[in-house]
């Protein structure tokens, strides 16, 4: 949505122009003329244009201090009761102040509570690294989530937090292999830094987390951006950094991997997944510089670097059951390129019983880019454009099935995804779309013409969002599609628009000083032509095939106060009634195949225990049992290596095609199945990795997708047995015949 027509919102320019005259005539609180202004705005834009605006203010001030709280305080072991009972005055009025006078006085408050809290933590870790034996032969325990714990009653309860949290970072370290001395110099080096950069923060970074508080506390995908925070935003959407290609975020002190940047170092090394937490940080061959609650922005510019220089990462796996598992990757900074992330294909042929070869199409489509997404470069056709020369060039090459891989898709622009799933449908509605009014829009796709028609599966995984999920949604409720992947999707059914706060404030005659930075405001939701919402819920697929993104605590559900799901009357369409007939038998089956693979049955067991951990996150400060727990990891990964390695490779060949290779004549040389390459997909990668994973061909696996593979020639294979009049119908030309002719 345009900013004009956010500015056109019923009421709003005449609030804004209300609340500058009350703050020119009542005065601005101490903090500034300057914060006042652009809190009242925000807060003022936020009640008015934000898709769950004209909230109860009681209510929205509750959620305001809550997430204020846990942005300051996520583990919830600093704030004592007795400060929560201080701030509960703010529970009923904390946005009504910002609303009438832009009143921030309670975020410094709020903020000084906390420096104190953090000043006595550290102290009393840096006087239990001079006096505590730190011995680990008993049976001490600690909780290393505590998001929904108790906050402490007391100082007293405090400190024996605090002393169990010394006492687990301690041990990790140990764990590691380091020396007693170099553990004392890390960790009170690690809190020094702690503390020395949280009282450096200024005021316009105290009201920076107080105006994301004030936003998250009507959707988690509304947010505050600071002048700061914005530019590195734009910097982002302009890809002109130099470094990993990776997007990240503070997780309770630890830099986690939110999202890695198609075509980036990181996403082409296959050695950095979505929630990894970098704890360490080197340039070259120099030592390890530890990251661990280090400011974000701090611990970015020693990931960033010039091009084609190393740097060396310590991450602790997302997927790892034991948190004291370690591994030091090596990347090479680079700039990502506009054709790094462009959508790529690869033709399969896979030999059958009776020397049959089947031909299968897989499309890798990482975003729903445009044709003119970057300032920098500019890109001469979108994702649709593109994704349709790589279907000819599959169509030429007779392929009997096509996979479109959306599975590490965070979504896009709308308009390509509307045209992209028009690729495979005739002339119909594609998504719908809601205001905070009410109003209904459908989107439609124009063109009758249609692309493909033959068998499709779409690939999808927890990451799979926005919009991977309209196009997901669209072909499943058109009966086009069978969508595959985890249970369901991440379940992001909404849209957010970016409005810069200068622009704002000039139109509405609030001046101000310095760059007032700019909103993110969720204004509409997204529903599939059935008329259900992907918010929440997402996309559920058809057929689930195990995978690690499965386990992972992703997603919209896992967030703070999502918006609900919901549904509106569906759009009319034709449902096309390719997918039903065959899904309970291709659903059968995959999971008889699955239940004896060994892949999987290894996956199961890991995502057994992870789920252990993630219910009852608590870990043994035992070193003896910890040293086990690590042996035993590091004994079924040398099983799993071993197991793979005397394995026969699969009778395959592929052929890699790109956007720029697709309008040649023939194929690219082949890739054989053999001698596995490094670049492999790395998808069903070990849970637990203790020691760095090279490129190795033995672990190159993705098992999800060769069952994927599988379940698509078995669905080609429905296509040619006994005669089936729906399907008949649907595919006239592939029912009864030659299964390799095309």
């Amino acid at each position: 949505m345009k900013f004009k027509s956010l500015l056109g919102t019923l009421g709003l320019v005449v609030a804004l122009a209300s609340a500058a005259l009350t703050t020119r005539l009542h005065g601005t609180p101490a903090t500034g003329n300057d914060e006042a202004s652009i809190a009242n705005v925000t807060a003022r834009l936020l009640q008015h244009s934000a898709y769950s605006g004209h909230q109860d203010e009681e209510e929205v001030s509750g959620k305001f201090l809550d997430r204020y709280l846990d942005l300051l305080d996520p583990n919830r072991s600093l704030f004592l009761q007795t400060d929560i009972e201080e701030f509960a005055p703010y529970r009923a009025n904390l946005e009504s102040l910002t609303l009438r006078s832009g009143d921030t006085n309670p975020a410094h408050q709020i903020f000084e509570c906390f420096l104190q809290r953090l000043e006595q933590r550290v102290a009393y870790a840096q006087e239990l690294l001079k006096t505590e034996p730190f011995d680990f032969t008993g049976q001490e325990s600690y909780q290393w989530d505590r998001r929904d714990a108790a906050r402490p009653r007391d100082l007293v309860q405090a400190k024996q937090l605090w002393r169990q949290h010394l006492r687990y970072d301690y041990l990790q370290e140990k764990l590691d292999n380091h020396k007693p001395d170099e553990i004392v110099k890390t960790l009170s080096h690690r809190y020094e830094r702690m503390l020395h950069t949280t009282k450096q923060w200024k005021p316009e970074e105290v009201l920076e987390l107080y105006l994301t508080a004030l936003a998250h506390a009507y959707d988690p995908h509304s947010d505050y951006m600071g002048h700061g925070q914005a530019e590195d935003f734009a910097i982002a959407m302009n890809l002109s950094l130099v470094g990993i290609g990776a997007t990240l975020q503070p997780d309770d002190g630890y830099c986690k991997i939110r999202e890695l940047v198609p075509g980036g170092p990181a996403a082409r090394s296959k050695l950095l997944k979505v929630g990894d937490r970098i704890v360490a940080v080197a340039q070259g061959s120099k030592e390890l510089v530890d990251i661990v609650d280090m400011p974000l922005p701090e611990a970015v510019s020693l990931i960033r670097g010039a091009k084609g220089t190393v740097v060396r990462l310590t991450i602790i796996p997302a997927n790892s059951a034991d948190s004291s598992v370690r591994k030091t990757i090596s990347l090479v900074r680079d700039e990502v390129k506009l054709e790094d992330q462009e959508a790529k294909a690869r033709l399969i042929e896979v030999s059958r019983p009776g020397g049959q070869v089947s031909r299968l199409g897989i499309i890798d489509l990482p975003s729903f880019y445009s044709g003119a997404d970057n300032t920098k470069h500019s890109r001469s056709s979108g994702a649709s454009a593109d994704v349709a020369k790589l279907i000819r060039k599959l169509k030429q090459e007779h392929v009997q099935g096509i996979i479109l891989d959306l599975r590490r898709n965070g979504g896009g622009s709308l308009q390509e995804a509307i045209g992209l799933t028009g690729l495979f449908i005739k002339r119909g509605p594609v998504v719908q779309t809601k205001d905070a009014a009410g109003d209904v829009r459908t989107e439609y796709d124009p063109d009758p013409a249609l692309l493909y028609d033959g068998p499709l599966v779409v690939l999808t995984s927890r990451l799979s969002a926005s919009a991977s999920e309209i196009l997901a949604g669209a072909l499943q409720d058109y009966g086009r599609a069978l969508v595959v992947g985890d249970a369901s999707t991440f379940g992001k059914g909404t849209v957010q628009s970016v409005l810069p706060l200068a622009d704002v404030m000039q139109r509405v005659g609030v001046s101000v000083h310095a760059n007032p930075g700019e909103l993110k405001l969720t204004i509409r939701k997204f529903y599939r032509p059935g008329g259900a919402s992907t918010q929440l819920k997402g996309v559920v697929s058809d057929i689930v095939v195990p995978s690690p993104t499965a386990v992972l605590k992703v997603g919209e559900a896992e967030m703070h106060d999502p918006l609900p799901w919901d549904s509106v009357p569906p759009a009319p369409y034709a449902d096309m009634d390719q997918v039903a007939p065959c899904v309970s038998i291709l659903r059968d089956a995959s999971a008889a195949r699955i239940s004896t693979n060994l892949d999987f049955i290894w996956l199961r067991a890991d995502s057994d225990r992870i789920r252990a951990e993630m219910a009852h996150p608590v870990v043994s400060l035992n070193e003896k049992q910890r040293r086990q727990e690590k042996a035993e990891a590091e004994a079924r990964l040398e099983a799993r290596k071993k197991d793979r390695s005397s394995r026969h490779a699969p009778h395959e060949t592929r052929y890699e095609i790109t956007v720029k290779n697709a309008g040649q004549p023939g194929l690219p040389k082949p890739w054989s199945a053999a001698s596995r390459s490094p670049e492999a997909d790395d998808a069903d990668g070990d849970v637990e990795a203790p020691n760095p994973v090279p490129a190795d061909k033995d672990l190159a696996f993705d098992s999800t997708l060769e069952e994927t593979q599988r379940i698509l020639l078995d669905y080609i294979g429905l296509l040619h047995s006994a005669p089936n009049p729906t399907l008949a119908r649907h595919f006239p030309d592939r029912t009864g015949g030659d299964p390799n002719r095309q």
